[in-house]
């Protein structure tokens, strides 16, 4: 099932038809709470989440998922008229998996809601890494600093597995992009710019230890206390 947040009624209808004749199970809701009351009785694989709403801003709706235990996990596709970078960053720094600039075509749509739902069904791996103070648990996606638990939005954490994965290796923007966002994200490299500035200051200590590689793009330091 996928929910689709949107105000406009002519948007909404034909987002929730192509969904449908694209084989997904599709409902529409124009405000947040008749959405919320939806979401209470059946969670959806993904949200298609409008960020002017009558009630409350999708911004406020995607903070109030990613800060529940229960919803957090959805992946959300933020769509929008306003195209500027300020409002991309904000949504995508909160924890929206991507981003759709109206007006959008319905293939386009259809290919991101793919490309999302691959990239959240794949089999996280069961090691847990190490590096340094920071522990990982990838099966069950937590994150601890010296023992204390830290909160990161699903991209940076799929981002610092990466990392601590492979120690010492130079990734450029455009791999991190494949490797996180999937090979089908139409965004900038500018999202990861913004993810890894994000993850630094939420990383303490360990922060600086994702150095940038000028003209190239980003590495984990080598430790030699684990990976």
């Amino acid at each position: 099932m996928i929910y689709c947040v949107e105000d406009d009624r002519s948007i909404r209808e034909l987002i929730v038809y192509t969904l449908k004749i694209s084989g997904f199970e599709a409902e529409g809701f124009e405000d947040a709470s008749g959405f919320f009351t939806a979401l209470n009785q059946n969670i959806p694989q993904l949200i298609m989440l409008d960020v002017m709403l009558p009630d409350k801003s999708g911004l406020e709706i995607l903070n109030e998922l990613k800060s529940s235990m229960e919803y957090r996990d959805i992946p959300i596709i933020m769509e929008t008229a306003k195209t500027t970078e300020f409002d991309k960053v904000i949504g995508l720094d909160s924890g929206a998996d991507d981003y759709l600039s109206k007006p959008f075509g319905m293939m386009e749509m259809v290919s991101r809601v793919k490309a999302v739902l691959r990239r959240n069904n794949q089999t996280p791996h069961e090691e847990q890494l190490v590096y340094r103070g920071i522990k990982m648990d990838p099966l069950r996606r937590t994150v601890t600093i010296n023992g204390e638990q830290v909160d990161l939005t699903l991209k940076e954490f799929d981002l610092l597995q990466c990392f601590m994965s492979n120690p010492g290796i130079v990734f450029s923007r455009e791999q991190l992009l494949d490797k996180v966002w999937g090979t089908n994200y139409l965004g900038e490299s500018r999202t990861i710019d913004v993810h890894v500035g994000t993850l630094r200051s939420k990383l303490g200590e360990y922060g600086n230890d994702i150095r940038t590689v000028h003209g190239v793009g980003y590495s984990l330091k080598e430790s030699h206390h684990g990976q």
